[in-house]
């Protein structure tokens, strides 16, 4: 019988995942469905002006942080549980000349390693269905938000009891789909920690156009690099039944994405 990991596990393993260079060929500089125009979408959702302090939560490689920092003067600090992240993140605001306004720092999304209430708003996307301890991450956001902050989420969504068998399993949480939710019930959870949602909004369609956009360039890197995509992990003969079973979910609105802005209730 297979062990089911722990958390700390998954974290691990997620934190592996989204720190290879083949996911990022894979999935492009965003790493989330709806790329840098739905992060500017949240950005305005949240009302960003400069000098207002974000954090961004499972920062990856920067986008979205240096999108902020550079579009919307916003101060920004990112946190990501894969040091290698955190480096390349730094890294590449050095080269934008933005180390003064985004910073990186290695950490827990269940324990962010900030004080409270110093943040004016918080960012997280396509993340939160990865963690293990969705509610103990959603307290955590509210923490670090000041009075009146608030939370720009963009995420998937499942119905999870109708999930054809291919986009369940270990492979599937890190693909950010078998541990996601039903927004109704990201919205209970963030309720639960004191985050009252003001607006949620579905693109679905972002999350097809990921999954045309992973099947081309997994066909491309399947005659220039199968040796690469196969020591990383991917299984090149699993893949095709994987899109195709997410495409069909998508049809059938059993998985999609959504957008969710949210507000720091008075404590």
């Amino acid at each position: 019988m297979t062990r089911t990991p722990n958390g700390e596990e998954l974290k691990a393993c997620c934190a592996a995942a989204y720190s290879s260079d083949v996911v990022a060929l894979l999935l492009g500089d965003s790493y989330h469905p709806g790329g840098t125009a739905l992060t500017r979408r949240l950005a305005d959702g949240l009302g960003l002006t400069p000098g207002a302090r974000v954090l961004d939560v499972a920062s990856g490689r920067g986008t979205t942080a240096l999108l902020l920092a550079d579009s919307y003067g916003a101060e920004v600090d990112g946190v990501d549980y894969a040091p290698g992240n955190t480096a390349l993140a730094q890294g590449a605001a050095q080269a934008a000349d933005l180390a003064d306004r985004a910073r990186f720092t290695t950490g827990d999304a269940e324990h962010l390693p900030y004080p409270d209430g110093v943040f004016d708003a918080v960012v997280c996307e396509c993340a939160l269905c990865t963690f293990p301890d969705k509610a103990r991450a959603a307290a955590e956001f509210a923490r670090v938000l000041g009075p009146g902050g608030r939370l720009g989420i963009t995420d998937v969504t499942v119905t999870a009891e109708r999930l054809p068998p291919e986009l369940t399993g270990l492979g599937a949480r890190i693909a950010c789909i078998a541990d996601a939710r039903p927004l109704q019930q990201y919205t209970e959870i963030l309720a639960g920690a004191g985050l009252r949602t003001l607006r949620t909004e579905r693109h679905d369609q972002a999350m097809l156009r990921m999954i045309d956009q992973i099947e081309a360039r997994l066909n491309l890197l399947r005659m220039t690099a199968a040796a690469h995509l196969t020591t990383a992990g991917v299984d090149l003969d699993a893949a095709p039944a994987v899109l195709a079973a997410a495409r069909s979910a998508v049809s059938d609105g059993v998985l999609g994405y959504a957008l969710l802005i949210a507000e720091r209730t008075p404590r």
